[in-house]
């Protein structure tokens, strides 16, 4: 593997750390800033309400930039900003600072997955994104984890800390790397956009995985807060743990080929996927730490499943417009995550986490009748043609 590639990859798990540190501790900023339940998950809300909207109107603003140039700059300010953040003493500065980094990170995303294309050999680029895939993934795991298990051991500030020196070394690294292309953005035409979402199977897809990814960040979210409800004494390295099933996405990723065959088409595949997040979700009614830590590995089975596939083939029947509409995938899977990391605490804070997980499940079965649509479209078409 090419040393650029793997310099690309430690930034792509640093960016995703930065994404990820502080939700399993945002127990601890509500104890120390003498916050709401609502007010500490803003941490995470924040940073991830850009993603929403970057990939299509960051088409307009950041077109011209390089991707090497659009990289190292985001990359280095990310890292300042993350050591500001570990200095900060503010709950307006802390969350100042989230929001900032949000629009910075969607510009490093993009340019890493870029790079990480052109950096890489026709024969080997299929790997590369591959492993991509799979370091963002286990970026998304270790950043939880190490936050938590940190919090506990030296503070939460040490591991901001930490990651804002690496982001800002790594950003000097980047500097080496040779430069091709524009930043990777597109700019769609509000044309465009309709027309694709004209397509019945472009708007279910777009539509089920706005609602997996709100049940995704919902629960991720708010999970910290109920395991303190459970035990008060629960530590941040316990709190992080619990976020070990989200490894297995890694393994489905790999996989997900095998699971078209065996299913025998995507959208079957799918459906499979969204009952089994659909199991893995009501487990946790059972208010258990060790219960609840194995069925985050049935849950995240299944949303990762329904990831894997709804990504392929929505870039399977894209055509031409491959670009655009990898973009409002994209869109509408973030705007599911940001919304799910705020709107189901609503019913958290009101009514329990019974009926926060109930919403959760609500969201899910929406996402079930889209794919049966889906694949009800798909059945009739195939007898069409035969």
């Amino acid at each position: 593997m090419k040393r650029p590639v793997l310099l690309l990859y430690a930034c792509a798990i640093l960016v995703l750390f930065t994404l990820y540190a502080a939700q399993p501790i945002q127990p601890l900023f509500k104890e120390q800033f003498a916050l709401s339940d609502l007010q500490a998950v803003i941490f995470t809300t924040v940073i991830m309400l850009p993603l929403g909207v970057a990939p299509i109107l960051y088409g307009y603003i950041l077109e011209n930039f390089s991707q090497k140039r659009m990289l190292r700059m985001s990359i280095f300010l990310l890292g300042i900003l993350e050591i500001a953040f570990a200095f900060s003493d503010s709950y307006g500065a802390l969350i100042g600072i989230r929001a900032v980094q949000g629009l910075l990170i969607p510009a490093a995303l993009t340019s890493l997955i870029s790079r990480v294309s052109v950096s890489s050999s026709a024969a080997d680029m299929q790997s590369a994104l591959g492993n991509y895939v799979g370091i963002t993934i286990a970026g998304g795991f270790l950043g939880r984890f190490l936050s938590g298990l940190s919090s506990e051991y030296f503070g939460w500030r040490a591991f901001f800390l930490l990651i804002g020196a690496g982001l800002v070394g790594l950003s000097f690294f980047v500097a080496r790397i040779g430069d091709d292309g524009k930043s990777g953005f597109g700019k769609p035409t509000g044309r465009e956009i309709a027309a694709i979402l004209r397509v019945r199977h472009n708007a279910l897809i777009c539509a089920a995985i706005l609602c997996v990814f709100f049940v995704f960040q919902g629960l991720l979210n708010f999970l910290p807060f109920e395991l303190k409800n459970i035990d008060a004494t629960t530590s941040g390295g316990k709190t992080g743990l619990m976020y070990a099933g989200y490894v297995i996405g890694i393994v489905t990723a790999l996989n997900v080929t095998r699971v078209i065959r065996f299913f025998g088409s995507e959208s079957r595949a799918m459906i499979a996927g969204i009952l089994i997040y659909i199991a893995g979700l009501q487990i946790f009614h059972i208010r258990s730490f060790t219960i609840m830590f194995f069925s985050m590995f049935v849950f995240c089975l299944g949303m990762f499943m329904v990831h894997s596939l709804a990504a392929g083939y929505i870039n399977k029947l894209a055509g031409t417009r491959k670009s655009i509409t990898n973009g409002l995938y994209l869109s509408f899977y973030y705007a599911g995550g940001t919304l799910g990391t705020f709107l189901p605490g609503i019913f958290y804070h009101r009514w329990g986490w019974r009926a926060f997980v109930a919403v959760l499940t609500f969201a899910l079965l929406l996402a079930l009748a889209f794919i049966t649509r889906l694949a009800g479209a798909e059945d009739r078409k195939q007898k069409t043609e035969d």
